[in-house]
This record gives structure tokens, sequence and C-alpha cells, in this order.
């Protein structure tokens, strides 16, 4: 008998172990007559709900960078699901990826539609807590995180990463009730100055609380490691600013829920 106690609680350690992992799954749902598949993220082991985290992806769709993200934030407690901007198996690939990310940068209210329709799948998610809503993206989706905001959407939150800050409508930003977190290479060429205080000046205008990190000797995708590391380019990856930004995006999630 003793010589079987250890084996059996080793067993139920090893059953424990595997009956709480992340669960990642592909999810098909509808934006108007539009089919979309995101990516849902959440821990198994979490009972009850919890609060729900939006990530929306670059411009070239999703990729397994937005699903690293996930899973991450999952492990962390939230439930999370990955929007599809673009819809279903249209990933494209630089050249093509400028031309469908402009699309929608062109027309904002179908953007706000196809990020709006990705939250409500997520606040209906039987695992959300639908009071506590927050909203990351990254590059394209940084862009898009920030015009869900400018919607009215009832989120908590929203986290840019090296997203456009460009302001179109100034006046849309009376509508933003989220707090706002813009994570900001420094030396970002594709996000020009005047960019940059046309989205504080819109912040401050309609007194949103916001906050703009500017990461020193950071361009854009600096969280990408696929970018490589040559600035010069215009992308490139950066560790530390990838890292901080992670550590200010964790800060930012606790603070609101």
């Amino acid at each position: 008998m003793k010589a079987f106690l250890p084996s059996l609680l080793a067993a139920l350690g090893s059953l424990t172990s595997l009956s709480a992992a992340i669960v990642e799954k592909p999810l098909e749902y509808k934006s108007g007559e539009v089919t979309c598949e995101g990516w849902h993220a959440y821990d198994d082991a979490v009972t009850g709900k919890r609060p729900g985290v939006l990530v929306v992806h670059q411009w070239t769709g999703i990729s397994d960078h937005e699903k690293e993200a996930a899973h991450k934030l999952a492990a962390l407690g939230y439930n999370v699901l990955v929007a599809d901007i673009y819809g279903k198996g249209i990933r494209p690939q630089p050249p093509a990826a400028g031309k469908e990310a402009g699309k929608y940068k062109a027309d904002r209210p179908l953007l706000r539609a196809r990020v709006n329709a990705a939250l409500d799948v997520l606040s209906h998610d039987s695992r959300t807590d639908a009071s506590k809503l927050a909203a990351t993206g990254y590059c394209f989706g940084g862009t898009t995180v920030i015009e869900l905001a400018r919607s009215g959407a009832a989120i908590k939150g929203v986290v840019s990463f090296h997203g456009g800050l460009d302001s179109p409508t100034p006046a849309d930003g009376k509508n933003i009730k989220a707090k706002v977190l813009a994570l900001h290479g420094a030396d970002d060429p594709y996000v020009p100055a005047k960019d940059v205080a046309a989205f504080e000046a819109e912040m401050k205008s309609n007194n949103v609380q916001y906050v703009l990190i500017k990461y020193v000797g950071a361009v854009h995708s600096f969280t990408h490691k696929a970018a490589g590391d040559d600035n010069s380019k215009g992308a490139a990856y950066n560790a530390t600013a990838d890292r901080d930004s992670w550590i200010e995006m964790e800060k930012f999630l606790k603070q609101l829920f």
C-alpha cells in the first residue's frame, strides 16, 4: 500500500495538470453577411466568469504572433478572442496586405462594424464577465482598437501596440468610454509626429483618460520577432520595448479589472 500511494498521487497530479490547460481553437462568427474566423483562448482551470480581452491582428490577418499573445493572456486568467477583421481565409501577405488594411482604414465605419462584431461574440461567451472587457491590438490592430473605443463600445480600456495614431474625425473622441494606453515606438517612421500630436489633441479635448508611452530606439512592429532587427527598414523587433510594453499592458489590465 505504501508503495502504491506515491504512484496514485503522481497519477492524480498528472490528471490535474492535464485538466488545467489553455484551450486554444478557431472560432467562427458572423459580421453581417461575412463569415469570420477568430481564435479563442482560455484557461479551463478557471471557474466562473472572467474578464474578456479582445486581440486584433496586424495587417496580414491573424498569425502566430496574435495567437501567442492570446495564449499568454489566457494564462493570466482572461477569456481571449483574437478578432478576424478581414474574414475567414483572407490572410494577405505584403504587398497585398497593405491594400487589404487600407480598405478598412479608408472606411472606418466598416472597421468599427467588424471589430464590434468580434467584441459582441466575446461579451456573450459564457466565460466572459461582460462588465469587464478590454481590447488590445498590434499595428493595424492598434489602429482598430482605438476605433473600437471611438465607436462608443462598452469596454473598460484599449491598448494599442505600435498602432496608427491618426485622428481622422477628432469629434469622435467624445464617444470614448474606455481608458486608452498607446505603446509607441519613438522612432516609428510610419506614424508621423503630426499623427501623434493629433491623437493627443483628440484625447485631451475630449477628456479621455489616456497614457502614451514612447520607447526610445524602437520603430514600427517592435513586438514582432519576425520583423528582424534592422531599424533602417522602419519596422524591426526590439526586445526591450517588447518586454516593457507587455508589462505595461499587464499593469493596465489589472488596474482596469
